[in-house]
């Protein structure tokens, strides 16, 4: 086993995307109530497992027989299952003695996209916030509006912090300037609070756009392809990983901080928006068909990145015993990511070092000893729904909640899984009940799935920076997978029929493409 901590680690300034606050649940809970006769929502602490990990088996359960219905919202162990959208709507809006449950609150706002755009909701919410303390006597409104003030502000709060995404849309950022006004006339200190907040998102919202235009950047540099990376017999122009930093520690280390600051800039909401579909029982053009999902999409090209990098680097040198060094240093390297509790990196090293490309370099593999590298395939294997894995990744979470070091609440999953199991789930169960009710079982469930997601994602890096090597990952040009190919029977020649002519064309297209 290599899952332990290690010690070595230094401070470092907060990445920039790190500055939301963290998930609603945890941090104090809500001391609102409702006086009206009904059970709360639920807490999360009651409602959601340690991992969202180990109830797959659940995914498909049906509803068990209500115990209480109110109004429109049916309950089952003091806990919602289901309701009409207008009654979740109405759930969510504050009153002078009610606050919604902070569970409730994230829930309805990270899944309603599922059902009605993020303005619609915005505008619903703070139409009822604002008709439901009319009275025409403007004395009186005026008082009204004083004493639900601050949960106004505390439910947008929540909503701009938890997010922030949704507030690109000038719609949505015209309705908190509405509501901001309408709360200067019965509160001073929750306007000032409104403005605060909004200050705060303006920030966010300008940190969201410098990141989207760093990595826009960071990929038209490593789209150029300079000569010495067309041929194998020009890569000594080229520089090499090991040439940058022969410390595998201090690799998977850059490799983490790329992962957490990636991570931290992906919203809750493009999990939902990545695979949302239009609801049954709305007639009008769902905003899915233009997903929401650019940072998401940029982690997931991250991931295809390393593995392309990590093929590159081992077919890439002439000499065998460069390529086998190569092959032993990623293994190196793999396994402290495993340590460290980066398993997105590891399984995009995995990754590349199966691509054909690389496998079937039986000379330069005979030369390594796999004994560390076959560990690592057993911790990473798909079979029993990557069961090994799922274990690792209790452990790392375990360890996560325990932690006496920034360094040990590292958590970073294998990030295609984890969409893949939000996927599942999503598809795995019907977004509204046969009388038309939102399963809200169902979105307690994404929630759940998601939460844990918005913990790992806050974790400052301990490590010190590195900018040479950082540059080099992200930025250095890397073969495509027909030159992967090309370049590996330069390394070791075709050893049948099939791969011969896989060669001929191969070097026939590309000497095509060069002079187009």
């Amino acid at each position: 086993s290599y899952l332990f901590p290690r010690n070595r680690y230094d401070p470092i300034h907060p990445q920039p995307g790190c500055s939301v606050v963290s998930a609603c649940w945890s941090v104090r809970e809500c001391h609102f109530h409702s006086n009206v006769n009904m059970p709360p929502t639920t807490p999360y602490a009651g409602k959601f497992s340690p991992s969202p990990y180990n109830n797959n088996n659940n995914l498909h359960k049906y509803h068990q027989p209500m115990e209480a219905s109110y109004g429109d919202m049916c309950y089952h162990d003091n806990s919602l299952v289901s309701g009409s959208l207008e009654a979740l709507i109405q759930h969510l809006v504050p009153t002078v003695d009610y606050y919604p449950d902070r569970s409730y609150v994230f829930t309805f706002l990270l899944s309603s996209r599922l059902f009605l755009h993020p303005y619609e909701l915005m505008s619903r919410v703070c139409h009822l916030c604002v008709e439901q303390h009319r009275s025409g006597d403007l004395l009186l409104d005026k008082i009204r509006i004083r004493d639900v003030a601050p949960k106004i502000v505390q439910l947008l709060t929540e909503w701009t912090e938890t997010f922030p995404y949704d507030f690109r849309d000038e719609r949505m950022m015209r309705c908190l300037k509405e509501m901001s006004h309408h709360l200067a006339r019965g509160d001073e200190y929750s306007w000032r609070a409104m403005q605060q907040m909004t200050q705060r998102l303006i920030r966010r919202l300008a940190a969201l756009g410098q990141y989207e235009e760093a990595i826009a950047t960071l990929n038209a540099s490593a789209a150029e392809r300079p000569t010495a990376l067309k041929s194998k017999q020009q890569n000594g122009q080229r520089s090499d990983v090991l040439s940058i930093s022969d410390d595998a520690f201090i690799l998977a280390q850059q490799l983490t901080h790329i992962e957490l600051d990636r991570l931290s800039f992906i919203g809750p909401e493009e999990f939902i928006q990545a695979f949302g579909v239009k609801d049954p029982l709305d007639n009008h053009k769902s905003f899915f068909r233009k997903r929401k999902t650019t940072n998401l999409e940029a982690y997931v090209a991250w991931f295809n990145r390393l593995s392309y990098l990590v093929a590159t680097e081992i077919c890439m040198p002439v000499k065998k015993k460069h390529r086998a060094r190569a092959l032993e240093f990623f293994i190196d390297v793999a396994r402290e990511c495993f340590n460290i509790g980066n398993f997105n990196s590891l399984m995009a090293i995995i990754t590349g070092m199966n691509m054909s490309p690389v496998s079937r370099l039986r000379k330069t593999w005979s030369k390594v000893n796999t004994d560390k590298f076959d560990i690592l395939e057993h911790q990473m294997d798909p079979s029993s729904n990557f069961n090994n894995y799922r274990t690792a990744l209790r452990g790392a979470t375990q360890r996560s909640i325990t932690a006496h070091s920034n360094q040990e609440k590292i958590v970073i999953p294998f990030f295609s899984l984890l969409i893949k199991d939000i996927y599942f789930l999503n598809e795995g169960c019907a977004s509204r009940l046969s009388n038309g009710h939102v399963n809200f079982e169902k979105l307690w469930d994404l929630a759940k799935q998601v939460s844990e997601f918005l913990v790992w994602r806050q974790v400052t890096c301990p490590f010190e920076r590195d900018r040479k090597i950082l540059q080099y990952l992200v930025t250095t040009p890397v073969f495509t997978e027909d030159e992967l190919h090309l370049a590996s029977y330069e390394s070791e020649g075709p050893e049948n029929h099939m791969e011969k002519d896989s060669r001929r064309s191969l070097r026939s297209s590309l000497l095509h493409r060069e002079h187009r």
